[in-house]
């Protein structure tokens, strides 16, 4: 009965979500005004769920499609995929949301379902990258003497990914990104870090590494700009300006793909016309 009731109460949110209204989805509150192909009928099945959602994300409508994932984690909260899955939509409508309660509170969940999704598939790496990212993502948006805190549990997840596929573009971007942060801190705050934080783990952190891990993500995905971005900010802040150059407008150029896209390629804009 109960699973009725969930299939009944998901039916009309996603006939809700087809007719273009606005939409409330999961326990945290994503206010969206979303578009549906008006042929398409309503999918209840997890599976097509999840394939609806994965339609939604290749057409780079994020709130479209965390409200699919979110219909197939109320059907199966154990869903593997409908658990990484949901957590990585979090992050990605989260990341440039400007009302920081909302996105701490989409971080806390995505958080969550990571956590959750490395529990019910540990042999998988999506679950650990996602955990890394999420992790990541909240460190980015916390004051700078709060980050060091999320630098152990980053590089742990970021590292399980990694020994399970060597080659995971988005492990290895994170991995280099946490070089590149703990490089970033200034010298007395590294030096707290090290001391207090994990010492040894610490003092591992270069910019070498960062280059080569984000240098790594990108011959994985040699199209993804949220890579370039990254690398090219690494390459200026270690000092290789001309190789900085390069991957950010290597970066501007490269085809759209990911949900932040345009934001990342703004970005990219601004530092490439800094450096210059």
């Amino acid at each position: 009965m109960r699973q009725n009731v969930t299939r009944a109460r998901w039916r009309r949110l996603l006939g809700a979500v087809a007719c273009g209204v606005v939409v409330m989805t999961g326990p945290v509150p994503i206010g969206a005004t979303l578009q549906a192909q008006a042929s398409a009928a309503v999918p209840t099945s997890v599976d097509e769920l999840l394939a609806a959602g994965n339609r939604e994300l290749a057409a780079r409508r994020a709130a479209a499609a965390l409200a699919y994932y979110e219909g197939a984690l109320a059907l199966e909260p154990e869903r593997y995929e409908a658990l990484w899955r949901t957590a990585s939509t979090l992050v990605d409508v989260a990341e440039y949301d400007s009302n920081t309660g909302r996105r701490k509170a989409m971080f806390g969940r995505a958080d969550t379902l990571a956590r959750r999704a490395t529990r019910v598939n540990p042999s998988h790496p999506e679950g650990h990258f996602q955990l890394s990212r999420t992790l990541g993502r909240v460190a980015l948006s916390a004051p700078v003497r709060e980050r060091t805190q999320y630098a152990i549990d980053i590089r742990e997840a970021a590292k399980r990914a990694l020994e399970i596929e060597p080659q995971h573009a988005g492990a290895l971007h994170v991995l280099g990104r946490w070089h590149a942060e703990i490089m970033r801190l200034n010298g007395v705050m590294r030096a707290i870090a090290k001391t207090f934080m994990g010492g040894k783990v610490f003092g591992e952190a270069s910019w070498r590494e960062a280059v080569r891990l984000l240098e790594a993500a990108c011959a994985a995905e040699p199209a993804r700009t949220v890579h370039l971005l990254a690398l090219g900010q690494v390459y200026r802040d270690a000092g290789d300006k001309p190789a900085a150059r390069r991957a950010l407008q290597s970066a501007i150029e490269a085809p759209l793909f990911d949900v932040n896209d345009e934001a990342y390629k703004r970005e990219a804009e601004r530092d490439l016309a800094a450096l210059r």
